[in-house]
């Protein structure tokens, strides 16, 4: 029902019923109020004490109880960011500069982050004069997915490698990021989020591949995570492998981090019951991946010290 009558008296109503039901006891406790509608959908808008606030009643009516995250939010809790990827776009425009010097290069992989970042900035515009949401940043990530064609890994071959792990990786994989960022801050002002290349094994068919063909290891993908957006990215281990093992490799890359001043983690599945050379499915968007080996030598003398490592020299920033 669109009745605000119909919501009282039988408890049933579409959102423009929920308004106004609600809008009616506002006004009955002299609450100034409004509606505000985008995309087909409409809610509460109240000022109290010089504030704009939206409520929205009818998704704070979930079947399960009250939802207040609708309620009361101001104008500064809803904000429109937008993430826009596509690796295959870049491996396609770098086909057709095959061969060419690394100027060449370069400036291609700008200029298709360039296009990309810009077409996504007018998306997030209209979107948000549709929703009535100010935008907020655009955010150029190369996040590859299982489908073919959608890898980073393929776009660090198309800069000239055989496989993804090859020597010259980390190179080719730090001047891919540095292009993109550069290509989208001269598109948009609004550049924010990592904008860069992510590196997740499972998720991507080339990296897939590479571990396959015993191109890349552990050790080699803890490196690339130096110059790229992100850490050690589901990455399938033995599900036998020691906790103290993977402490020692979040603790490296933890390190990284600290030392290079950016964003990193370790997303490690330990599969249980499987082994190297097995694969495990995730499915979806996650994909597949196979079991890569751990170090064997051990570090529980280190891991298993007691105390704390000291703040870093970094610290020292005022």
């Amino acid at each position: 029902s669109h009745s605000a009558y119909r919501l009282f008296d039988e408890g049933i109503a579409v959102c423009d019923g929920y308004t106004a039901a609600y809008n009616l006891l506002l006004k009955l406790e002299g609450i100034d109020c409004g509606t505000w509608s985008a995309a087909d959908h409409i809610w509460t808008t109240a000022e109290l004490d010089g504030h704009t606030y939206h409520i929205d009643t009818t998704w704070g009516d979930q079947t399960y109880g009250v939802e207040y995250r609708y309620f009361a939010m101001t104008e500064a809790d809803a904000v429109l960011n937008i993430g826009v990827s596509g690796p295959g776009v870049v491996k396609t425009a770098l086909e057709q500069v095959r061969g060419e010097s690394f100027e060449v290069l370069c400036e291609t992989i700008k200029k298709t982050a360039f296009k990309v970042t810009r077409v996504g900035q007018l998306v997030a515009q209209e979107a948000s004069r549709m929703l009535g949401i100010p935008f907020g940043i655009i955010d150029l990530s190369l996040a590859p997915t299982p489908a073919i064609g959608d890898s980073v890994a393929d776009i660090l071959c198309e800069i000239g490698l055989e496989y993804a792990g090859a020597p010259g990786t980390t190179a080719a994989l730090a001047l891919l990021n540095d292009q993109v960022k550069k290509g989208g801050v001269m598109a948009s002002s609004y550049v924010g989020g990592l904008s860069g290349a992510f590196i997740p094994v499972s998720e991507d068919q080339g990296m897939i591949d590479s571990v396959q063909a015993g191109a890349i290891t552990l050790e080699k993908l803890e490196a690339m995570t130096c110059v790229c957006s992100v850490g050690l990215d589901m990455i399938a281990i033995p599900g036998d492998t020691k906790a103290t093992a993977i402490s020692g490799i979040i603790a490296d890359e933890m390190a990284l981090g600290m030392v290079n001043q950016k964003t990193t983690a370790a997303r490690l599945i330990p599969v249980i019951g499987k082994g190297v050379g097995d694969t495990v499915e995730f499915g979806g968007l996650f994909g597949y991946a196979p079991i890569m080996p751990v170090n064997r030598f051990a570090c529980d003398g280190f891991i298993n010290r007691t105390g704390r490592i000291p703040a870093p020299i970094h610290s020292f920033k005022n």
